[in-house]
């Protein structure tokens, strides 16, 4: 199997459109094209359904994906076992955070990493964080900073690096901030889409039998602390984005809070991933900072 095939594929499917993943391989569309034609010719059955621009996955291409993606990470580690016994690691590692968490921690650990490390690559992704251990285990990344969930995924390792409760905020000119959860029923509430701060919120709710007025459901909680900002509802959001947000001074914290439970955040990898001695030297130096 041609691993850059591989490579064309998981770029195709995680675009699901022909000229953007061509942009990010620097290859032109019809290559794209070409390729999957050329692997679905290999397998014998059709990977994705298409039009003229974008795609979808088949059933089959959807295991083809998660083949795709463990083989990958599979000779990724075996090149990179070939250089451990090098006097400098060389190679590339790709890591996901959210925003808060990329100013939050990521200057610290990649300080001392980039020192002991200089020969390797940083790929930083951004986004969500209720999506990064998805995609740790899908394969799409190497390591992430991600909040613990209640259950870890099976074969996932988490190592802790800081605990921050989540908090209720409102707009800092609001004066109907106080009262009792019963008494909030009313208050617009802009919260997270997903994730485990959704979670926690949706259990409190039942645990105090309320009905929310959910005035907006949003992907990653800095966009919550400006919804805030501007007056939209009251939001939840961990108390370290608030601490950390250039819009802290336009918000306040509601007076009474409700213990929500413990929120960690930590960074998070598949175990089979370790035997990668890159992924490997940044876990240890986690480990080694560890309380």
């Amino acid at each position: 199997m041609d691993t850059q095939k591989l490579s064309l594929f998981i770029a195709l499917a995680n675009t699901g459109h022909f000229s953007r993943a061509a942009i990010a391989c620097h290859v032109s569309p019809s290559t794209m094209s070409r390729n999957l034609k050329q692997l679905e010719d290999e397998l014998g059955t059709q990977l994705m359904e298409r039009d003229n621009r974008s795609v979808a996955l088949t059933d089959d291409g959807t295991r083809f994906l998660q083949f795709a993606r463990e083989t990958l990470q599979q000779w990724e580690t075996f090149q990179e076992s070939l250089l451990a016994d090098a006097t400098e690691l060389r190679g590339q590692l790709s890591l996901y955070c959210s925003v808060t968490a990329s100013y939050s921690f990521l200057y610290d650990i990649l300080t001392e990493f980039r020192t002991r490390h200089p020969g390797i690559n940083i790929k930083l992704h951004t986004g969500d964080p209720a999506q990064a251990i998805d995609r740790v285990t899908s394969g799409l990344e190497d390591v992430a900073i991600a909040t613990r969930p209640e259950r870890l995924p099976t074969g996932l390792d988490f190592k802790p690096i800081a605990h921050s409760p989540l908090v209720f905020i409102g707009p800092i000119d609001s004066l109907h901030l106080g009262g009792t959860p019963k008494q909030w029923r009313n208050l617009p509430m802009i919260i997270s889409e997903d994730g485990l701060a959704r979670e926690r919120f949706d259990a409190w709710c039942r645990q105090e039998s309320l009905t929310p007025n959910i005035y907006a459901e949003v992907k990653g909680n800095e966009a919550i602390v400006s919804m805030v900002s501007l007056g939209f509802g009251v939001g939840l959001v961990p108390l370290i984005v608030l601490e950390n947000s250039p819009l802290k001074e336009k918000v306040k914290k509601i007076a009474r809070q409700p213990d929500l439970g413990p929120f960690e955040t930590g960074i998070c990898v598949l175990k089979k991933r370790l035997k990668s001695p890159i992924v490997s030297a940044l876990w240890q130096q986690i480990a080694d900072k560890a309380p």
